[in-house]
């Protein structure tokens, strides 16, 4: 059974996603073994203790930069023995160092269908309203491994969704989370788990075989 450690900075719905997949028995092979925010404040950790998941804060304002900061994520991922860490809603980039010692084992969903609106500066409501501002059809989620650069991992999962013509960044932005990221970001984590992803030439193959109707 692979520890999963999740980390948040925010309200954390991506993370009840998360929870209620594993609930349902949808995650197989890992389970959620601590939720790590980078915000005392943070919904999530409410989320995580009525969920009876043990949490820890590790407050970004304590840390003078990126390094030092991304240290002391390193030492807790290390303590709570992480398999896989997931990043959801994670409003800090995290420092190389974390990265290289988690190669292929740190996931994150990207509200685009990356390499469409994405990289720094590219995140929450700002990446629904250059959609928008763009005019395109079609919009939607992607689930991908971080490496060292932003939103330039390995692409595990996407899901497109349709952008409507009166819709604001608010209605596309829920759109995209009820109909692709709460859906595919607990699928990519259960394939994970499930050793069902494997690398190529730097690139992600995912088995999303059924493997019921073998």
């Amino acid at each position: 059974m692979k520890n999963i450690i999740v980390l948040v900075s925010g309200g954390g719905t991506n993370l009840q996603a998360l929870i209620d997949a594993q609930e349902r028995g949808e995650i197989k092979g890992g389970k959620i073994t601590c939720v790590i925010s980078s915000n005392p404040g943070a919904f999530a950790l409410e989320r995580a203790a009525k969920a009876g998941i043990p949490s820890a804060v590790i407050p970004r304002k304590e840390y003078p930069d990126s390094k030092t900061y991304s240290e002391a994520i390193l030492a807790e991922l290390n303590r709570q023995k992480a398999d896989l860490v997931v990043l959801a809603g994670f409003m800090t980039i995290l420092d190389e160092c974390v990265t290289k010692a988690y190669p292929y084992r740190i996931i994150n969903v990207h509200p685009a269908l990356i390499p469409s609106f994405c990289g720094e500066g590219f995140y929450g409501l700002k990446v629904h309203e250059k959609a928008l501002e763009y005019g395109v059809k079609v919009s939607g989620a992607t689930v991908h491994f971080v490496n060292e650069k932003a939103d330039a991992g390995a692409i595990i999962l996407q899901s497109p969704v349709e952008v409507r013509n009166d819709d604001t960044p608010e209605t596309l932005q829920r759109r995209i989370m009820e109909n692709a990221e709460w859906k595919i970001l607990p699928r990519a984590v259960s394939l994970f788990c499930e050793d069902r992803i494997t690398i190529k030439d730097g690139k992600a193959y995912a088995d999303t075989t059924d493997k019921c109707q073998q």
